[in-house]
């Protein structure tokens, strides 16, 4: 399959893809920073640095590119400015990021695409979006005569051996309609277990990141022994890993996190503490799954990202672990770039089952 990922972001959904076999030709991401990681671990992939409303608009893209488009524009982009799709939700220039994914959908004219988003998007004004998003991928006006059938699914990351409470909407869309998506996902997961009869276990945060010893200050550090099933799954031949890197935190900070025990939080140190994250200062469990990685996972207000046993926030090496990526995958920029970009990373984890269930999917269309 030939693919194409708009809002690639470090490539988190790419990587999936790749490990199912799939070539990803063209990817496109507005950052340079962030670019400049996707680069350096898909060598092979010809990105684009730019704004994906020049893309949209300078005949970049093509039909019939790629087989699959994938991606996420940013729920930030999504609005309701009136009732009807024409004059309101698709020509609202505040949606430019879901409008602009959409044109370059109805242009390639892919046999299959996959959009990835937050879940509270079923929900924004009062689902009213959602239905919107829905009616316009489905409208052979808009898509140019090739509307598509959308299959909207929640995933749960825990539900694919990755050890954290992430959820998100993927929403498949498909040129030809799929008489029963569901068959075709359990199906994919029975393939997926035959190959690797463990890739479903549930994992804990020991499981993901028990063998990861100290920091060091340049985050280069001898690769450690894989002890766990999910570790051997992640492992590379590397002599050294890089990214196992400490924050910083104030004597303030770190004192607080010194209070605080495992599954504890903020409310424990009867302080004044200024956060809108109801788990702040909270401590990870070594037995149980971590909450959502963000793009904060390196401060301590910002949910519960404490080290199980010491006092620091995660690693991004840690952070990347439980999001399923590979060890010898490398993030390079500023702190705050790779904060970034594994927090609004796709599992890998997840993306190669979506990558199977496209390739049944293509399979089925075929027959």
């Amino acid at each position: 399959m030939n693919v194409i990922d708009l809002f690639s972001g470090c490539g988190g959904l790419s990587l999936g893809f790749r490990q199912a076999g799939c070539d990803v030709t063209r990817a496109v991401e507005f950052d340079p920073g962030i670019a400049e990681t996707y680069t350096k671990n898909h060598p092979e992939t010809h990105m684009i640095v730019d704004d994906i409303r020049n893309i949209d608009v300078t005949g970049v893209f093509r039909a019939g590119d790629a087989d699959v488009i994938i991606g996420g524009p940013p729920c930030q982009g999504f609005s309701m400015a009136g009732a009807r799709i024409r004059g309101g939700f698709i020509d609202d220039p505040r949606n430019y990021l879901f409008r602009h994914y959409f044109n370059v959908v109805s242009t390639v004219g892919p046999s299959v695409f996959v959009m990835e988003n937050v879940k509270g998007i079923t929900t924004m004004q009062g689902g009213r979006i959602f239905k919107e998003i829905l009616a316009t991928f489905s409208d052979p006006e808009l898509s140019g005569g090739r509307p598509y059938h959308v299959y909207p699914k929640l995933v749960r990351a825990v539900c694919f051996g990755v050890p954290q409470k992430r959820e998100r909407m993927i929403l498949i869309g498909t040129e030809r309609e799929i008489g029963d998506m569901d068959a075709l996902w359990r199906e994919t997961q029975e393939d997926i277990r035959r190959e690797h009869p463990h890739y479903f276990d549930s994992v804990t945060v020991r499981d993901a990141i028990g063998n990861l010893g100290a920091t060091s200050a340049d985050g280069r550090v001898v690769n450690p022994v894989p002890q766990t099933q999910y570790q051997r799954y992640l492992a590379c031949d590397s002599e050294y890993i890089m990214n196992h890197t400490r924050t910083r935190h104030s004597p303030v900070a770190t004192d607080r996190m010194h209070r605080v025990a495992s599954g504890e939080n903020f409310t424990v140190l009867e302080e004044n503490i200024r956060s809108v994250h109801s788990g702040a200062y909270g401590r990870l469990s070594w037995e149980e799954q971590a909450p959502t990685i963000t793009t904060r996972f390196d401060t301590p207000a910002g949910g519960r990202f404490i080290h199980p046993a010491e006092d620091r926030t995660l690693s991004p090496r840690e952070a990347a672990r439980i999001q399923s990526f590979p060890d010898d995958f490398v993030f390079c920029g500023t702190k705050t770039s790779i904060c970034k970009q594994i927090g609004n990373a796709v599992p890998p984890k997840i993306s190669y089952f979506l990558a199977r269930l496209v390739e049944k999917i293509l399979q089925e269309n075929v027959l």
